[in-house]
């Protein structure tokens, strides 16, 4: 749970007036890793209302915007409303705060994150990346190699011997993964980050998909891979999950043969990519004693697991 920016009722009444909007109640959500969120009653409907805790205003204008280009290409999303000043953005403690409306809609848990969902989804994910083609280019990662790298090296400088360890591990896997990389893959927009707590859903279709703070210009078959980690992986890979992804995705935008080759690839960098900010968003910072929410060792699991034989020839040929 990230609360890392205090939030009052007048700072929530403020902000929400600043939309032509009457404050009614507000709740901490324990949801995101690097954000403060929270539930905001008005009297004109509910709200979901974020502190961007590391994204500099541009990157919030630039999110709110892709929000509202991609519900225009018919991407299940949120539109963000604008304030009365015709601005995007909010502030609070010098910090940008968005507001989006609320939508009702479930988080799976990883039991039901079955065949079907996977197939919605992905077709939801590969809607994404033909959408893109009609948007503004986005910027390229925060989470490229090179800003992995300097976390690895932060992480050697501050955290405990086990993480240090961990990070000497993941620092020296780099180099290979990189190398392994399928170069030249067909790129565009990517979300990044579509975990489940990242999809909202109406029975067995997707709602929404949400969270595009992540979202940067980017190899697709890497976003397919990040989609497969999270919503595919229990103790070990489903791999009935895994083909119902890859159904669903060429349904409506087909993977070439080269795709399909370079999926292992951008796996790897994915693992070591989640690894590492897993890392650094939430070992470094559990309290002393607690386990962290989320655990790195997750993802070198599923790097490990990424080279069996079985699960490649999924991947590249169905």
């Amino acid at each position: 749970m990230a609360l890392l920016t205090p939030l009052d009722r007048s700072a929530a009444a403020a902000i929400v007036q600043g939309y032509g909007l009457e404050l009614t109640g507000f709740e901490p959500l324990a949801a995101g890793s690097v954000n403060s969120n929270f539930r905001v009653d008005t009297a004109q409907g509910r709200f979901f209302l974020r502190i961007y805790e590391e994204q500099p205003e541009a990157g919030a204008l630039r999110e709110l915007e892709l929000l509202r280009g991609l519900a225009a290409a018919g991407v299940p999303t949120t539109v963000p409303p604008l304030r009365l000043d015709g601005a995007s953005v909010s502030h609070h403690q010098g910090k940008p705060v968005a507001l989006y409306p609320w939508v009702e809609g479930d988080i799976v848990c990883t039991e039901r994150a079955d065949a079907q969902r996977c197939e919605a989804v992905s077709a939801a994910l590969a809607r994404v990346h033909l959408a893109g083609a009609s948007l503004p280019q986005q910027p390229a990662s925060r989470f490229d190699v090179d800003a992995l790298r300097q976390r690895l090296s932060l992480i050697q400088r501050d955290a405990s011997s086990e993480l240090c360890r961990a990070a000497k591990e993941i620092e020296a896997l780099l180099p290979g993964v990189e190398q392994a990389r399928v170069p030249d893959l067909p790129q565009g927009l990517i979300h990044g980050d579509l975990f489940r707590d990242n999809v909202l859903w109406s029975g067995d279709e997707v709602a929404a998909l949400i969270d595009f703070e992540s979202a940067s210009q980017g190899v697709f078959a890497f976003d397919l891979m990040v989609l497969i980690l999270s919503w595919c992986f229990r103790d070990h890979f489903d791999h009935d999950r895994v083909r119902a992804m890859l159904r669903g995705y060429q349904r409506v935008r087909p993977l070439s043969a080269e795709e399909r080759r370079g999926l292992g690839g951008e796996g790897a960098l994915a693992c070591l990519r989640f690894a590492t900010t897993r890392i650094t968003d939430f070992s470094m910072r559990a309290a002393p004693g607690k386990p962290p929410v989320r655990d790195y060792r997750r993802f070198l699991q599923r790097l490990d697991e990424l080279a069996q034989p079985e699960l490649r020839e999924l991947l590249e040929r169905g």
